[in-house]
């Protein structure tokens, strides 16, 4: 029967190991903590099989950008674990051949233009693009490496990512092998949309798994860490290929744990590798929501001339009873049935019972000026009187609040017509109330201690 070899040829035959241990395909208990860190920490358990005078174990399947220092690994007391390598052997031809070297092989021989015969050989030697081997009747040929026909996988090459333990069996014994390892290229970020109505919103929260560790997770039980945990190195982040979403809605459990927040997902999940997948995770309805305006303005200690400055508007939220995940929010409102997004902002881990505010972006209608009127310094004190003026272009009343950086000495002291008080410390803050497409201008006068 003919053979045909286009390149380096071989049927899959491997076997899982070279080794008389045997593991489980199937995971008796599979979980993954991933962390909002570039991390994750799996745990595996397989049953093991294991012989008096095996010498090692194959453990196959592992991730590839698995933290080896971090390998936790729970074992019968029968076996001595005296040393761990990570083995991940990428065919390549170069390999393949270098695994031949001294075994038979089949090479595929012109015969004429339009066909080839096979002969068997032993390969002997090779440099990448040819090979030497030895034929049944002890010629020598070379002869492309491309024409080398392998009929398997060499037993030594391991194929999967793999981690291999030399050990000592003291007896033979079935009994489960448990295993723990920290993973990188592995993360969540938190997404969140905040649809507003007059004077409440809802918002709904998603979390999104990206895999790139190297390793596909198969119906495993999921749970996120959300938290700063403190490490020793920085892993670089990764990128995803594709998007999956999952889930509409679920009840997510989440705890308080140890400073940081744990959020276990109620069905088990399949995560492959180069994938992102999306959960709802929130769904909050009917908050109490109301609209801010703030324009923050100069210190009156290096103000000079005029400057105009732009109100930035915010949506804030009244405390929610749960904990949210760092991440980004996106607001968006309706026009006449039409879905408008206002703006994006970042929300930071935030405690439950936490007030929460979002920047939207800058106010088209509402303007700010700040003019200097009279200002008369010494070496040691300064004295400006400063007008402001705001403008309201739109349809409806706005009240704006004014941020003005003072330092607040027993020596300084502010006048004005319009009341105010001090907010975080050194903040001059007015409240102004607007009327619809008016304008409204009031004076202050600051003094102080350079």
């Amino acid at each position: 029967m003919k053979k045909r070899a286009f390149t380096l040829l071989f049927s899959l035959t491997l076997s899982s190991s070279l080794f008389s241990a045997t593991l489980s395909k199937e995971l008796t208990n599979a979980t993954l903590v991933v962390y909002n860190s570039n991390i994750g920490l799996v745990h595996e358990e397989r049953e093991l099989d294991i012989k008096k005078g095996d010498t090692s174990i194959v453990y196959e399947d592992v991730a590839y950008t698995v933290n080896t220092d971090s390998i936790n690994i729970e074992l019968d007391p029968s076996i001595t674990l005296k040393s761990q390598q990570f083995r991940y052997d990428k065919i390549t031809q170069a390999k393949l051949l270098e695994a031949h070297i001294g075994k038979k092989v089949e090479v595929r021989l012109l015969r004429n233009k339009n066909e080839f015969k096979v002969i068997s050989a032993t390969l002997l030697s090779h440099n990448g693009a040819y090979s030497i081997v030895r034929t049944i009747d002890y010629k020598i040929l070379t002869v492309k490496s491309n024409n080398i026909i392998l009929e398997e996988i060499p037993k030594e090459l391991i194929t999967k990512p793999s981690l291999v333990w030399n050990v000592d069996v003291n007896s033979s014994s079935k009994s489960s092998l448990k295993l723990d390892y920290l993973i990188n290229n592995i993360t969540f970020k938190s997404n969140y949309i905040l649809n507003l109505d007059a004077n409440s919103s809802n918002l709904s929260g998603w979390v999104s798994i990206t895999n790139n560790s190297g390793k596909r997770f198969e119906n495993t039980k999921l749970a996120l860490l959300a938290g700063d945990i403190q490490r020793t190195h920085q892993i670089p982040k990764a990128y995803y290929k594709r998007a999956v979403a999952m889930s509409d809605a679920v009840a997510v459990k989440e705890q308080s744990f140890e400073g940081y927040h744990f959020y276990t997902i109620p069905f088990k999940v399949t995560l492959a590798n180069s994938e992102k997948t999306e959960i709802k995770f929130l769904s909050e309805s009917n908050i109490a929501s109301q609209r801010v305006y703030e324009s923050r303005l100069s210190n009156p200690l290096y103000m000079k001339g005029e400057r105009k400055s732009d109100v930035i508007q915010y949506v804030s939220l009244a405390k929610l009873e749960r904990a949210l995940p760092k991440g980004t929010v996106r607001i968006y409102s309706k026009l006449e049935g039409q879905t408008i997004l206002l703006g994006e902002d970042r929300v930071a881990h935030t405690p439950k019972n936490t007030p929460l505010k979002f920047k939207t972006g800058k106010n088209f209608d509402l303007k700010v000026k700040e003019s200097v009127t009279k200002r008369s310094d010494s070496k040691n004190f300064f004295n400006v009187d400063i007008t402001y003026t705001l403008q309201n272009s739109s349809n409806s009343d706005k009240k704006v609040t004014l941020l003005i950086p003072f330092n607040r000495q027993t020596d300084s002291k502010v006048t004005t017509t319009e009341p105010y008080s001090f907010t975080k410390g050194n903040l001059v803050t007015f409240n102004i109330t607007l009327k619809a497409e008016s304008t409204k201008e009031f004076k202050a006068n600051y003094e102080g201690k350079k």
